[in-house]
């Protein structure tokens, strides 16, 4: 004790002072307004349930696990939401390591009740087994540096990591059917917590024997401050939890412009949380997405007549013809000339249309080239389907063959080469 006493950093009577004086003019220390919430900033860790925020200086980790766990007798088919808070040395000399000390209690109780009490995690998903088995979720709060307002950032933090976290599926088997069977995640997708609302805590300080009131305050203001006010809102406005700390009283027209405070703040925090959270679940999809370096391009499917391009894509890698293919019916569908013999369709790729005399060629498959074609040709007055491709030889006659085939059959795709 002795030990944590000699380490607690203590302000002089005129740093007080002057703090006190500036808040009588509307002005804090760090620039910032009585009711100016400083910038909140969320990022999230590689593994699921990773949060870190940073408030101002303060910065604060959280981190969501789950387990599977025998239920309380009470309440056997819901699962179980445990706090828990770390203090650091490094965050602040005035912390011990090793058990929590009384604000680490204190902050593990605001968030708990903050959520609990409003059930803002539905628990009831979370039963596997009604009275054998449910989920455990643990939620372990770190303070990496106390620069004032821990109960706020370790709020935020939690969410986040509540918003992120993620616990494996599990199905029921065996031969009672009462065996549980938890999937990996290779196996199957794990599944995310339902949360019904994110109950937000704004702290407010009550700062000289006027009772200035500021929200969000300082480390520097948390010493000179006589007592402190954390209500916990969602953006409905609902009030999930208050907490009145300190000796100092408030008055009940001062806690109502408090709440109406805090539920504007509340109202923006969460659209942050929920802007971070849906760019970390964009980039976790984008990671899961496999790329086959092997696979076939649509477009040199298309070009070779290829209906069914999925089973072509189960082939090696096609090499282009030089020789013009013969169709049968004495029909022949002349080929682009190739640079290198052999060459791979990738060296090759159809060009668009540039502008001057052009060979336009319609390409098929052998069979429904003389089945459906032919007719079209006759019905665009051309005797014979080679003299179509010789016919096209601009680039307007090219777009008018390809929107009359359209026109006559709509129901088919053409494939056409320039």
């Amino acid at each position: 004790m002795e030990q944590r006493l000699s380490n607690t950093w203590r302000m002089t009577v005129n740093e007080k002072k002057f703090i006190e004086t500036a808040l009588l003019s509307d002005l804090r220390i760090d620039g910032r307004g009585p009711f100016d919430y400083r910038n909140v900033t969320i990022q999230f860790g590689s593994e699921d349930g990773s949060s870190e925020v940073q408030l101002g200086q303060t910065r604060v980790m959280g981190f969501a696990t789950s387990q599977l766990a025998q239920p309380y007798r009470d309440r056997p088919n819901e699962g179980t939401l445990a706090i828990f808070t770390e203090f650091s040395p490094m965050a602040d000399p005035s912390f011990e390591a090793g058990r929590p000390g009384e604000f680490a209690v204190e902050l593990g109780r605001i968030i708990d009740r903050g959520l609990r009490e409003s059930r803002a995690v539905d628990t009831e998903s979370l039963c596997v087994v009604a009275g054998k088995w449910v989920w455990s979720i643990r939620l372990d709060l770190h303070i990496l540096d106390n620069g004032g307002n821990l109960v706020d950032a370790a709020n935020i933090a939690a969410l986040a990591a509540l918003l992120t976290c993620r616990r494996p599926e599990c199905t029921l088997g065996g031969e009672d059917g009462q065996e549980v069977i938890i999937h990996p995640p290779e196996v199957r997708e794990p599944l995310p917590l339902i949360v019904h609302h994110l109950p937000i805590a704004v702290t407010f300080g009550f700062i000289g024997n006027e009772s200035t009131v500021v929200i969000d305050p300082s480390h520097f203001e948390e010493a000179v401050m006589g007592g402190k006010l954390t209500a916990t809102l969602n953006t409905n406005g609902d009030v999930c939890a208050i907490q009145k700390a300190g000796g100092q009283g408030v008055i009940q027209t001062v806690i109502m412009q408090c709440l109406r405070i805090a539920s504007v703040k509340a109202a923006d925090i969460t659209g942050k949380i929920k802007k971070a959270v849906e760019l970390y679940n964009t980039g976790r999809a984008l990671r899961k997405i496999k790329r086959h370096p092997g696979s076939v391009d649509v477009s040199e499917a298309a070009s070779r007549g290829v209906y069914n391009i999925s089973t072509e894509m189960e082939k090696p890698k096609l090499k282009k013809e030089d020789e013009s293919i013969k169709q049968t019916d004495d029909m022949e569908i002349e080929a682009p000339p190739s640079n290198k013999e052999g060459s791979s369709l990738g060296d090759n790729k159809p060009k668009s249309f540039i502008g001057g005399p052009s060979t336009c060629a319609a390409y098929a498959s052998t069979k429904r080239v003389h089945s459906f074609v032919q007719p079209v040709v006759a019905k665009l007055g051309i005797s014979s389907f080679n003299r179509v491709c010789t016919t096209c030889t601009s680039r307007t006659d090219g777009k008018f063959f390809y929107s009359r085939l359209s026109e006559l059959l709509p129901n088919h795709v053409f494939f056409i080469m320039v």
